[in-house]
């Protein structure tokens, strides 16, 4: 087979698999660059902040810095969805699928407070730990350290682990913000995010 028909195979085959795997955040779109950060906007009425690029990782850990407005403020309609939790930044593991392996972040706006949580997905098996509540309008540093056997997840100074289900560097794909749970947003939500390289 010639290069030319790999490359058109190739770019056949990515625009396939993002086109599938529409689905908690995997792939981001609204995004736009502002103060050295990145706005993901997660429009009303949707799970998705949408943006048409896959990304490959591999790494011993992940570090970005994000702020919330008052857009993360919000009332869920079934009173019961109000505890769950949202997506905001993290990469799938194990090269498995996000929801077989995976580590990010959560949030949630829960009795007057933004709640940061640790979200895990081992074998199949979804795994949460709370970590802190934070301010609306300030920037905390969020980080995801691949240890051998556990998820070091750290926002500011507070730490909390869960465990891992495979050893050594990480290898998936980035996870992008994602509203839910069972509920679309009840109206536009914006984070600003900005990865430490």
């Amino acid at each position: 087979m010639n290069s030319s028909v790999t490359f058109i195979l190739f770019v056949f085959l990515v625009t396939v698999w993002t086109c599938s795997e529409q689905e908690e955040g995997i792939l981001s779109n609204n995004a736009s660059e502002t103060d050295g950060m990145t706005m993901y906007k997660i429009p009303s009425q949707s799970h998705f902040s949408q943006q048409s690029t896959y990304q490959a990782l591999d790494a011993s850990e992940i570090a970005f810095t994000a702020r919330f407005d008052s857009s993360a403020v919000y009332q869920a309609v079934d009173p019961r969805n109000q505890g769950d939790i949202n997506k905001l930044y993290g990469m799938s593991d194990c090269n498995t699928s996000h929801q077989t392996n995976s580590a990010r972040f959560g949030w949630r706006w829960f009795a007057n407070e933004l709640e940061i949580w640790a979200y895990a997905y081992v074998n199949s098996e979804r795994k949460v730990a709370f970590i802190k509540a934070i301010p609306l309008q300030t920037t905390s540093t969020y980080k995801i350290i691949f240890a051998d056997s556990a998820y070091r997840f750290i926002v500011d100074e507070s730490e909390v682990s869960i465990p891992r289900h495979c050893a050594g560097r990480a290898q998936g794909y980035k996870l992008y913000p994602y509203f839910g749970g069972d509920e679309p947003a009840p109206h536009d939500v914006t984070i600003q995010i900005r990865e430490i390289r």
